[in-house]
């Protein structure tokens, strides 16, 4: 039988912000730079693209997931892509309850998506294909790795698994977990979350002076590549804070504070920019 994930904006989501940014970032690059800066316009148009490209692999497997379970297995399909675990390879199935305290490795992350390599507290590595796992998911604990998954009939594909497998479902519930073992949460710390409000905020305040005085200002065009050059940075902080977190929660709490103070410089230049030019 074939179980969908659970129901989520996820993959909306990724497809209105993936074309707004990279179709800004790519319209920003060719109108502030000029034919004589060709060699500078290549150096920022090519990465671009291949992030996209990117990018556009990973908001795949939003839009396609699923799990099928079988009498020979189960095949997790994401994307373009199917993972086979045969049922003598599974150990054990485990019902995660509540939300696990999960950090990325190699993995990417929004609102109503979750995908890649990440490292759990009381549980170890495992590989997230999953929509909505906040509220839980289902572990599987196999010779092959771990697996979370996140069907939207939880009980119906532990039920067939278990039943498939010969073993009894286990839990761990994250909520009644020993503090020591599940350890700080990115999710619960309040300054971190402030911090990336911060950034996000001043993203905010960029795009706005950008958009309502750059027009007729007389301001040179390089003031909008600021922008591009303000969500690269953004993205690229906020998703090496989210790694850094595990090893060391005040340099995570650094790393976007050097991205605040970066994107205030940018502020800064762009009202210099658009009315003292």
């Amino acid at each position: 039988m074939v179980y969908k994930p659970k129901k989520s904006i996820g993959g909306l989501l990724g497809l209105v912000v993936g074309i707004i940014v990279f179709g800004f970032a790519i319209w920003g690059i060719n109108f502030s730079l000029e034919e004589s800066d060709r060699v500078l316009k290549l150096m920022l148009l090519v990465p671009t693209y291949i992030f996209a490209i990117g990018y556009a692999y990973l908001l795949l497997g939003a839009f396609i997931m699923s799990y099928r379970v079988d009498d020979s297995g189960v095949t997790i399909k994401w994307g373009i892509h199917k993972r086979r675990i045969p049922l003598s390879a599974i150990d054990e199935v485990v019902d995660i309850k509540g939300r696990a305290n999960l950090f990325p490795f190699l993995a990417t992350a929004w609102k109503g998506y979750m995908f890649g390599l990440y490292s759990g507290r009381g549980i170890g590595s495992l590989k997230m294909y999953a929509t909505q796992p906040e509220d839980g998911f289902v572990l599987l604990k196999t010779k092959q790795g771990q697996f979370g998954v996140n069907p939207a009939d939880e009980e119906g594909f532990l039920k067939d698994l278990a039943g498939k497998v010969g073993k009894g479902v286990q839990t761990i519930d994250m909520d009644t977990m020993d503090p020591e073992v599940y350890g700080k949460a990115i999710h619960k710390d309040e300054h971190f979350a402030l911090f990336m409000r911060l950034n996000q905020i001043f993203l905010a305040i960029l795009a706005i002076l950008i958009g309502a005085f750059f027009p007729g200002s007389g301001a040179p065009p390089m003031i909008v590549l600021l922008m591009v050059l303000a969500l690269a940075l953004y993205a690229f902080n906020a998703g090496n804070a989210k790694r850094l977190y595990q090893f060391s929660p005040s340099g995570a709490d650094i790393t976007l504070l050097i991205a605040l103070m970066v994107n205030g410089i940018f502020i800064i230049l762009t009202v210099v920019g658009i009315w003292f030019v």
